[in-house]
């Protein structure tokens, strides 16, 4: 069977003030990132993100995140195969879109900014969110406890593990009850109920932004995080860009889909290494690492070059 290279787009989470400086080994991308900082609208979140403890809110995450993985693939993309599809967890979906060439790398870190804001303002306008990460539940007993406490499942990722989104006041009460039935319980540092109904505001708004953009045909399949489908065009993935602010992300299915389509080599762009350890716990036949494993670009090509025969 030939190799099929998957590449995975990272949500927020591991983002770090050092997530920019592979990427800027290559000239090109470091182009783009210099482009990108001295912007005046990104210059400010981007700074941000490299300076301090602020990297974490909502409004410079999502734009540094996107700009890392963007700035990445811009690095390495024209000395690699075309990928058999691209998947990306939650912001990383925008990432996803750019990488499979049906958005402009700036506009979608600028889509991110935005997006992070619209989010923000649904959380301004009512009582303050939580998310809480449940893993080992014993089977049947997460939907009962989080429809009692308000929450609502957010990210799916395994058979007995997810992320649930909520009301901030009833977060610890969910972790308790979580232990208290078997599992285990993190109340994550997150303000923002991402992929639940409480971020119901920010969907139409954000469908409006994504149809003013200029889109193009991807050159492979995009990973639909709340159905696991290949997206192949600009009215569905606006649909699906916009609607999983408030819907929940089927990651789990998304991996399954992945193997599906034959995929023997995954590839996450950065920062972080959460979804290549996640893929190859769940698909171990297929070779996985994340670029921030790596010392140098060359490094990353020199495996692929290996896992991709």
């Amino acid at each position: 069977m030939a190799a099929r290279l998957v590449v995975l787009c990272p949500g927020q989470g591991a983002q770090h003030p050092a997530m920019f400086d592979l990427a800027r080994t290559d000239p090109a991308a470091g182009r783009l990132l210099d482009d990108w900082f001295a912007d005046p609208v990104l210059a400010e979140p981007l700074q941000a993100s490299a300076d301090g403890t602020a990297r974490f809110a909502n409004r410079i995450a999502q734009p540094s995140i996107v700009a890392a993985t963007l700035a990445m693939w811009t690095a390495l993309a024209d000395t690699l195969p075309q990928p058999a599809l691209v998947a990306g967890y939650s912001i990383g979906e925008l990432s996803a879109h750019a990488v499979a060439g049906a958005l402009a790398p700036a506009a979608a870190v600028k889509l991110a900014l935005k997006r992070a804001a619209l989010m923000d303002a649904c959380v301004a306008s009512g009582a303050p969110q939580a998310m809480v990460a449940l893993s080992a539940m014993p089977d049947g007993t997460a939907a009962p406890l989080m429809q009692r406490l308000g929450f609502h499942a957010a990210i799916v990722t395994g058979e007995d593990t997810l992320v649930a989104g909520g009301p901030a006041a009833q977060s610890d009460g969910l972790a308790e009850a979580a232990l208290a039935a078997g599992g285990r319980a993190t109340v994550l540092p997150v303000e923002v109920a991402s992929h639940t109904p409480l971020l119901a505001g920010a969907v139409a708004p954000f469908a409006e932004l994504l149809a003013r953009q200029q889109w193009s045909a991807p050159l492979f399949p995009v990973l639909s995080g709340i159905s696991a489908e290949p997206v192949w065009d600009a009215a569905q993935a606006t649909d699906h860009l916009s609607r999983q602010i408030a819907e929940p992300i089927r990651w789990l299915e998304c991996m399954d889909a992945c193997a599906e389509a034959g995929a023997t080599v995954a590839l996450e762009l950065g920062p972080g290494a959460a979804l290549s350890r996640m893929l190859q716990a769940r698909h171990p036949a297929i070779a996985c690492r994340s670029v921030t494993e790596f010392r140098s670009l060359d490094g990353i090509r020199s495996w692929l070059g290996r896992q991709l025969v």
